[in-house]
């Protein structure tokens, strides 16, 4: 639980007020505060000064200005909002009347619009996507031109057709437009709207206000919505921009920093981050040829492509006959990025009338593009987009300079740029450029159609002429204007892996299967065979395993003698660093669940009844996964072991894993019998919150209106359309779903079903330095892998193999009709073949394999050597297609066993279909390690592989989730499809290897972690801007270098040439920078284990993971210190390992450099030797794996584009999505995840295959799911879900240990019998009365814990709870008054009058009372006046009512308040009043309709609890006379009326009652329990008590977990009670609450009470507990200064001032400054009291607390009262509270007090402290001065209190 005070976490608020906003909120007026949970996400707005604060009026303008313009911003004008009219609609779209005017509400709806009016849109602040129809007199409107408007404004409302609005500033009241600006029309309505060919009313042209907008005889088009494909002679003769309605969406900036004007202040208003069209009706869409893209498409359009022609057809050339051009040819060709989407990417710029670059222009930086490329490089269409917008940013920078400084013009200045390229200059200038390339570039040139060059080129190839050509470009320059051009890939390489990328994943597994089946790969085969210098490798090996028959190899037949092991107590060898780790969540796991409780929170928040949080009883789940067996295996493990099921009460002990297996679903052709049944089971049981978790979201996302194609090949695709989206899912009330994913990004596009606001992602671990999360174990991802990369690192733990890649690439040449998945995998299984050859004996195969798999290969044989059990390193080959992984699984298999390895390390095949076959050898060493008894047990997730020496072979095109042990050592991706460049699946690749890496490593003393300084402002910020890294995006060369003072560079290469002087030690992982080098302990310690992580994370974190956080930084990493030598180039060898010396001090480089042997003395502060005998699993949770790749991809995430993101950050983000435009922002490295949501959002649409591509034909315009929520970052999900799930059904309450207890006497423990139920009352008044306050609310904390959080616990609630406003199931409908069968509960009011002497005059007081209560009260007859509330009698023995009505006194808190007692009273009968301020009564009334409602008169509003407390005890004493004498006529006696009532606070959440269990009567010996109980019970209990009418005050004790036995033995104490008090109002008729008390009030009445001689009691084993609210009740008491301009804060020092000072007045009542002063600076007046208990201050008639290090006596000046006696003790210090004639001098005369204490007296003025002083005769003792007078910090028209202090003499 969190608070918003100084030094604490904003984003830590979430869980303080998670269970006080679970509901809809009203619609509410002014007096209704935003609900929680909204106030908290609009918080963001407030930290981002770019987007909001400051900025949010600037934003408007820039807004405003590239819409259509307006004069230059001046200053904006402070404008208060009037208040609204009592009780009228004031939610954002609707009028005052509530009537809806959002357009696109009421587009279809038919408008009366009256003569001369037209309709028009208005912008509002708070709704930026939406437009409100007005209907305004076009007199009033300026014309064309933008001029000719007449002053004034005229206009009417269509929602509820009020007329007649003469001012602007009264419409826009009306119309809620909510402006913190003076309403102007020019600003406010911004466009005509207009009726389409299909009658609805759309957004039309701007509102041109002085000549601002676009001219009328411009012509629009509007942006497609996909890049559009233009031959040549089809394109558009005139590019023309697109039309400015576009600008509605939110513009990033040239960097796509996408500005966000925050959601709406009601989450259900749809807000809706993109455009809503971007097709308008009114206008043609340029071009025909987009159908035909699509028609001739394939189903995943790759990335990488280039211009090229889309028609099929070609004219005949000059000879008269057609040519022939084959399809496969025409589909490399890729479509040309349209000139016109050029359009959208201008607004990011604010020019709306620019010319986009010309067609001339775009092909001739296409030929630069080309050339520049190199031989192994392949053509990237993202690279060439960017090329054409930067190139036209920087050709118009001067124009867009001129718009965003200056007002726009209405005729723009021509553009001042070079004269654009013609048709006739294009051909020379393409051959210029292509003529320094070496002929890589081929430009053919010819005059009528492109035919005619195909055919030259078709010549040039067949002579052998384009033997050194990788591309040809075409260029056709007719007479006309239109250019046709077209451009071929003829280079051998590019051609190949552009035909590949062509391929579905379907295609490529049935050509390589083909390719294996027909005997094309035998050629391969013989090729390497005849590579071997002996023959035949086969030879080799059949040899070398007849010569060593039955004996191991001697180089491992060394074992490790010289190791000391521990052993076991069967001395069995036991490996210390091995170690399973205890569950647990992580602190970060539960703040993304606390997000992800207050989003589901958030989305029952709003009106629109979409999640009724308080109807749920229960809550159940279900995981749907992909169809992968271990992901299965491991999901039921996690659900089966991490309590969830018995925390939400879905199981019993013992949960079996069949159980687990209920809650777990995989996505195969079984699914959807069992899907059905869950749906089946939600609809019967209406009452429980089914959660439906899709995890791993971004799988399957295929249309099920597609599925028919694949459903014979592949049953499981589409699945997830057809089951997750369906229409129960989408309707059923009851079921909230949750996609889980680490790459959202196809779940972000314009169509997608899930609101921005229903977003999480995951949070950072660092900020500023700052560890928020205080892990022992940081996450190591994308951004961390690419640091490793920089210089200063001693190996990179990304990298690639450039021996490997010249092979490939060779063979490639030679084999050009194999895939070159095919040969890469045969490369590569020859090579692991070869080393593991080579290090078994042959040492001639050296020659045959790669330094980097030799090094893998040396270390996973080494390993197990080093660790006395045999724990070995894991290595996974990633082999994605199928046939290909069962043949390399054949193959090392084979050589294995020929190398007599078998038992050396496992070789498995793993498949998501299949499960996971290990040998009986290792399932035996596993058994042993894990300590399994089972005899059946075996494998069935990787996790379970845990320190097994293996090579996994992982196949399947895609990851599906599964996790992967801490033993992973390397991670071997050489294989992974490197033609299909999107972003999604190179980064879930690569998110195999994603790490938690332990935190407990030395680190240099700079900052740990530095982030970017944009980050910085967002740390205490919450969901909008939280994940202030940029997740998903990356972080390379530019971030590193603001990270470190030294600039780093990045190693030139990473390749076999780099890394074969440390290959040999690098399976030691030694890595870092140049100082540090981390690695296990030194020689001689032992191994420390890895510290614990969470159940779902014993392993690395699952498949998808590599979500990068730019804040976050390698956590592991050190950073350079200035001046620091750099990292040496050198190593030092000892036989068959090196060991790695970093640069040190020289001091300690001579000591370390100097030995020759492993052994060396080396300071261990700076580095930690290469131990032998150190187990692997050691430095396992220490280093993350190293990564090997294509050097295709590994360039795509080392480069960077113009952004400073690695390229792969730029591709697109999934093959099921496209592009909207080819002209867009970069993705930016400031973005936040919320904002790179957003850019996805607005810049990609799903393909028709994709399931979310029919989301907008629905017709809905806020298309988003309101129970759809989407959790983005590393998927540990299953420990949120868990406390998600739990949080929902618990409450936070206090839990104070109770303070100044001290064991009692031995006689103290025997007054009572202690099984007696009820106290007996004789015995009872035997006992002494406790005058020690035990509730630590009573004296406060000292004040340097002003701000520390009290404690509290978390508690399931139970069904006797009490309930807020949020909570109505169906039993409670009828109580709360929202009866579906009733409108709402009419109410009256009475006033109820009675006189009081104390006040001088008759108090009136109001009964808001409802029809269905009115049983409870007597009215006159006639005339119905209010007369008395009925009492019971005592008599009266109903099982079914509660005799004491419950008064509760409330403030602040209309929601939150726990006013529901249906379920805590069990349904009886009982009386309960609300009692409010008059202020208040509205809104309490609105919320609570059924509730009887006791108003305070105006006098009181800004009074304390106390005046509450006084006037209900005032009131029900007046009320008992009332019913004493009504039922007297009655023949009833006057004391048998019932003279109790409760006064309850209102935030008592349950009730308990300890079971206590003696063994005897009177015996010590005894044993107790707790349980909650019903309200009822504990108020029966009572109520039935022998004599209870003799007690004055009864009571319970305050929860806490802290009770000891003792506290509960003795079953009553004559003790302070609190919180939950019953009070007879016929005892207590002559004590009083003090009405002006603030705080204490109660400790100052239980005084007061028992000096009367009255008694109060605690029932010891009754407990109340109090809820948490984090709003309201104290809290609604600001204390701020009466200037208003002042923003210092005030501190309680300042509460009080010398009287006629200078010192600024303080806008609280005085009585309140007193209070608190006293609190925290009592010391000032009683300095002699301080920690000195045993000589107190002495408080005549009066308790005020003076903080916890000053005691208090208090005394009761009253004749007979009951004093504690005071004999011997001398007082340090007197206060004096407004003494009233009780209080005599010679009162005071009878105590004595200490040499120089301290007098306080406190009066109402001036005159009467020196009549009191007089009176008292006080200065015979005391000794005063001028300067000790203060009064409290009021102005003099706030009724100051004033203090004279003095010294005793």
């Amino acid at each position: 639980m969190g608070n918003s005070y100084a030094g604490q976490l904003k984003s830590t608020r979430f869980e303080e007020v998670l269970h006080n906003s679970i509901e809809a909120s009203l619609r509410s007026n002014t007096l209704v505060p935003r609900p929680i949970f909204s106030q908290l996400y609009l918080e963001a707005e407030q930290q981002l000064s770019s987007l909001e604060g400051s900025g949010r009026a600037d934003n408007e303008e820039e807004e405003d200005e590239g819409e259509g313009g307006l004069e230059p911003s001046s200053p904006s004008n402070a404008y208060q909002l009037p208040p609204p009219p009592e009780g009228c609609c004031t939610t954002d779209g609707f009028c005052q009347a509530g009537k809806d005017l959002r357009l696109v509400s009421i587009s279809q709806e038919p408008i009366e619009v009256p003569a001369g009016f037209l309709l028009v849109g208005a912008k509002s602040p708070s709704l930026p996507d939406h437009l409100l129809v007005c209907a305004v007199d076009k007199r009033f409107l300026p014309d064309d031109n933008g001029h000719n408007a007449l002053l004034g404004f005229s206009g009417n409302c269509v929602g509820c057709g009020k007329k007649g609005f003469c001012y602007f500033t009264e419409f826009s009241n009306h119309i809620n437009l909510k402006l913190s600006t003076q309403p102007k029309k020019q600003k406010h309505l911004k466009y005509y709207l207009v009726r389409n060919a299909q009658g609805a009313l759309t957004k039309g042209p701007l509102i041109c206000w002085k000549g601002s907008g676009p001219a009328s005889d411009h012509p629009s088009v509007t942006t497609a919505t996909g890049p559009t494909v233009f031959n040549g002679k089809d394109s558009p003769k005139q590019p023309q921009l697109a039309k400015s309605s576009l600008s509605a969406v939110p513009r990033p900036s040239a960097l796509g920093i996408l500005p966000n004007s925050g959601p709406p202040k009601k989450r259900h208003k749809g807000w809706s981050p993109e455009s809503k069209s971007t097709m308008d009706g009114g206008f043609p869409q340029g071009g025909c040829s987009r159908t035909k893209q699509e028609g001739t498409g394939v189903p995943c359009v790759p990335q990488p492509g280039l211009v090229g022609p889309a028609s099929v057809t070609f004219p005949v050339v000059a000879s008269g006959e057609p040519v022939s051009v084959p399809d496969n040819l025409l589909k490399i060709c890729k479509a040309k990025p349209n000139s016109q989407s050029l359009s959208r990417a201008y607004e990011q710029h604010g020019a709306s009338t620019m010319q986009p670059i010309s067609e001339e222009t775009q092909l001739l930086l296409t030929v630069y593009y080309l050339v520049q490329l190199a031989a192994d490089q392949v053509p990237l269409m993202e690279d060439l987009e960017q090329i054409f917008l930067r190139s036209w940013r920087e050709s118009h920078l001067t124009e867009i300079r001129q718009y965003q400084q200056a007002p726009p013009q209405p005729f723009p200045p021509a553009p001042n740029t070079a004269a654009p390229v013609t048709s006739a200059q294009l051909p020379w200038l393409a051959g210029l450029a292509a003529s320094s390339c070496n002929d890589s570039v081929h430009v053919i040139e010819c005059t009528y159609s492109l035919a005619e060059g195909l055919s030259e080129m078709f010549r040039l190839l067949i002579e052998g002429k384009l033997s050194k050509t990788n591309y040809v470009v075409i260029i056709c320059a007719c007479r006309n204007a239109a250019i046709d051009s077209c451009i071929a890939v003829t280079g051998k390489y590019q051609a190949r892996i552009l035909s590949e990328s062509l391929l579905s994943p379907a295609e490529y597994q049935r050509e390589v299967h083909y390719e294996l089946v027909t005997g094309k790969v035998d050629s391969l085969g013989a090729f390497f065979s005849s590579l071997c210098p002996e023959g035949d490798i086969d030879i080799l090996l059949d040899k070398f395993h007849q010569e060593n028959q039955g004996h191991v190899s001697s180089s491992f037949t060394a074992s490790s003698t010289k190791k000391t092991a521990a052993l076991d107590a069967n001395g069995v060898p036991v490996c210390t660093s091995y170690r399973l780790e205890p569950r647990g969540v992580r602190p970060f796991q539960l703040a993304v669940a606390q997000k992800l409780l207050s989003h589901v929170c958030s989305i029952a928040d709003s009106s629109t009844q979409n999640l009724d949080l308080g109807s749920f009883e229960k809550v159940d789940f279900l995981i749907c996964i992909p169809p992968s067996e271990v992901t299965y295996q491991q999901t039921v493990f996690h659900v089966w072991h991490s309590g969830v099921l018995l925390e939400l009460g879905l199981e019993k002990e013992p949960v079996t894993k069949q159980r687990a297996e209920q809650h777990v679903l995989k996505l195969d052709t079984e699914a959807q019998a069992r899907f059905k049944a869950f749906l089946q089971n939600s609809f019967q049981n209406p009452h429980t919150l089914f959660v439906l978790i899709h995890d791993h979201a971004h799988w399957d996302l295929v249309s099920s209106a597609v599925h028919n194609i694949y459903s014979q090949s592949d049953p499981s695709v589409g699945l997830v359309d057809r089951l997750l989206n369906c229409r129960e899912v989408k309707e059923a009330p009851n079921i909230v779903t949750l996609h889980v994913t680490s790459f959202p990004y196809a779940l972000q596009t314009q169509h997608t079903l899930i609101s921005p606001y229903n977003e999480i992602h995951w949070p950072v671990s660092y900020s500023n330095g700052v560890d928020l999360y205080h892990e022992n174990k940081k996450y190591f991802g994308l951004s961390e892998f690419i640091d490793s990369t920089l210089s200063g690192h001693s190996l990179p733990l990304l990298r690639y193999d450039s021996s490997f890649e010249a092979m490939v690439t060779a063979l490639g040449k030679r084999f050009p009709r194999l895939h070159s998945a095919v040969i890469r995998t045969f490369v590569l299984v020859q090579h692991y073949a070869a080393a593991m050859m080579a290090v078994s004996g042959l040492p001639q195969m050296k020659n045959h394999t790669s330094v980097e798999t030799l090094e893998i290969t040396q270390n996973l044989l080494n390993s197990p050597k080093q660790c006395p059990c045999g724990h070995g390193l894991m290595v996974l080959l990633r082999v994605p297609c199928s046939p290909l992984a069962a043949v390399a699984y054949e193959r090392l298999a084979h050589v294995r066993a020929r190398l007599a390895l078998e038992e050396h390390f496992e070789i498995i095949l793993g498949h998501p279909s299949s499960s996971i076959t290990v040998g009986k050898h290792f399932v035996k060493q596993l058994k042993m390690w894990q300590k399994i008894e089972d005899a059946e047990w075996r494998p069935q997730t990787y996790l379970e592989l845990e320190g097994l020496p293996c090579i996994l072979i992982f196949s399947g095109m895609d990851p599906h989730g599964e996790s992967l042990p801490r033993s992973l050592r390397y991670c071997d991706l050489r294989l992974i499809n490197s033609s299909c460049l999107v972003r999604t699946a190179l980064e879930q690749e690569l998110g195999l290897a994603a790490y938690f890496v332990s935190n407990d490593i030395p680190l240099e003393k700079g900052a740990k972690n530095e982030v970017l300084e944009s980050d910085g402002e967002k740390l205490s910020s919450t969901d909008e801007d939280e994940e202030a890294g940029v997740e998903g995006c990356f972080d390379a060369g530019s971030t590193s270098e603001k990270r470190s003072p030294v600039k780093r560079e990045r190693s030139h290469s990473h390749d076999s040439a780099s890394s074969s002087l440390s290959s040999k030690a690098s399976g030691s992982g030694l890595y870092g920078e140049s100082l540090v080098q981390l690695s296990g302990p030194p020689q001689g310690e032992p191994a420390r284990s890895p510290p614990p992580c969470g159940p779902a994370e014993e392993g690395r974190t699952p498949g998808e993971i590599p979500r990068l956080r730019v804040s976050q930084g390698p956590p592991v990493v050190s950073r350079h210190s200035p001046g620091l030598a750099p990292q040496p180039d050198s190593s030092l060898r000892t036989g068959q390992r090196s060991l790695q010396v970093p640069a040190a001090p020289s001091s300690q480089l001579s000591s370390s450099s100097s030995g020759s042997s492993p052994t060396c003395a080396v300071p261990t502060a700076n580095v930690l030797v290469l131990q032998a005998s150190q187990c692997s699993m050691a430095k396992a949770c220490r280093q993350p794996p190293i990564v090997f790749l294509p050097k295709l991809v590994y360039d795509m995430f080392v480069s960077t584009d113009s952004s400073g993101l690695p390229k792969s950050a730029s591709l697109l983000p999934s093959p099921s999505v496209m592009w909207t435009s080819s002209f867009r922002p970069l993705l930016s490295k400031t973005m936040t995840s919320t904002e790179q949501s957003l850019y996805y959002r607005q810049w990609t649409v799903p393909r028709p295959s994709h399931m979310d591509y029919g989301n907008r034909a629905e017709g809905r315009a806020d298309s988003f799911h309101p129970r759809r929520l989407l959790l983005s970052g590393p998927p540990q999900f299953l420990s949120i879900l868990s406390r998600m799930l739990i949080r929902l059904t618990e409450v936070d309450v206090y839990d104070e240990e109770e303070i100044n207890t001290s064991l009692p006497e031995e006689s103290d423990w025997h007054y009572l019998q202690l099984t007696d139920p009820w106290p007996d009352l004789e015995l009872f008044k035997k006992m002494p009365f406790d005058y020690i306050i035990h509730d630590p609310k009573g004296t406060s904390r000292k004040p340097e814990d002003l701000y520390v959080r009290r404690q509290t616990a978390r508690m399931r609630l139970s069904k006797y709870a009490a309930y807020n406003t949020y909570h109505h199931c169906e039993q409670c409908h009828q109580y709360m008054g929202f009866h579906p069968h009733y409108q709402l509960y009419e109410s009256t009011l009475h006033a109820f009058a009675f006189s009081y002497s104390m006040l001088g005059e008759e108090i009136q007081l109001h009964f808001i009372i409802p029809k269905s209560k009115e049983h409870h009260f007597v009215f006159s007859q006639p005339g119905g006046q209010l007369e008395s509330m009925r009492l019971p009698l005592v008599t009266d023995k109903n099982h079914e009512h509660i005799k004491s009505p419950t008064f509760t006194p409330t403030t602040g808190r209309h929601e939150h308040g726990l006013f529901n007692l249906y379920h805590a009273m069990d349904g009886a009968n009982h009386l309960h009043v609300l009692v409010v301020k008059e202020y208040e009564m509205a809104i309490y009334k609105k919320y609570w309709p059924n509730h009887i409602m006791l108003v305070l008169p105006s006098i009181f509003n800004s009074a304390g609890v106390g005046a509450a407390h006084f006037l209900i005890k005032e009131l029900c004493y007046h009320n008992l006379e009332l019913e004493r004498n009504r039922q007297e006529e009655l023949g009833v006696k006057p004391q048998d009326i019932w003279p109790f009532i409760v006064i309850s606070d209102d935030s008592c959440v349950m009730w308990n009652v300890a079971d206590v269990d003696c063994a005897g009567e009177r015996s010590r010996e005894f044993s107790w329990s707790e349980r909650n109980v019903s309200l009822k019970y504990i108020m029966q209990h009572i109520e039935a008590s022998p004599n209870i009418t003799h007690y004055a005050l009864i009571g319970m004790r305050k929860w806490t977990s802290k009770t000891r036995g003792r506290e509960v033995q003795e079953p009553f104490s004559r003790c302070h009670v609190h919180d939950f008090i019953i009070l007879n109002v016929d005892l207590t008729q002559n004590v009083q609450y003090n009405q002006n008390r603030f705080t204490c009030d109660d400790v100052d009445f239980n005084l007061r009470v028992h000096s009367a001689g009255l008694l109060l009691c605690r029932f010891n084993r009754f407990s109340v507990m109090k809820k948490q609210i984090a709003v309201g009740g104290h809290r609604s008491f600001h204390i701020t200064s009466k200037v208003s301009d002042s923003s210092a804060a005030i501190v309680p020092s300042q509460y009080i001032c010398a009287p006629d000072s200078k010192h600024p007045f303080l806008a609280a009542p005085a009585q309140l400054l007193l209070e608190k002063f006293l609190q925290y600076h009592s010391h000032r007046f009683f300095p002699l009291s301080l920690k000195n208990h045993s000589h107190p201050v002495l408080s005549v008639d009066c308790y005020l607390n003076l903080g916890p290090q000053i005691s208090v006596c208090y005394v009761s000046s009253r004749p007979h009262s009951l004093n504690i006696s005071c004999s011997g003790v001398a007082f340090s210090g007197l206060l004096l509270y407004l003494c009233d004639s009780f209080v005599v001098a010679s009162f005071l005369k009878k105590f004595h007090f200490l040499k120089g204490a301290t007098l306080c007296v406190i009066c109402q003025d001036r005159n009467s402290l020196r009549q009191t002083v007089v009176r008292l005769e006080l200065e015979d003792e005391w000794q005063f001065r001028l300067r000790d007078e203060f009064q409290t910090a009021n102005a003099k028209e706030d009724r100051p209190l004033f203090f004279l202090t003095g010294r005793h003499i």
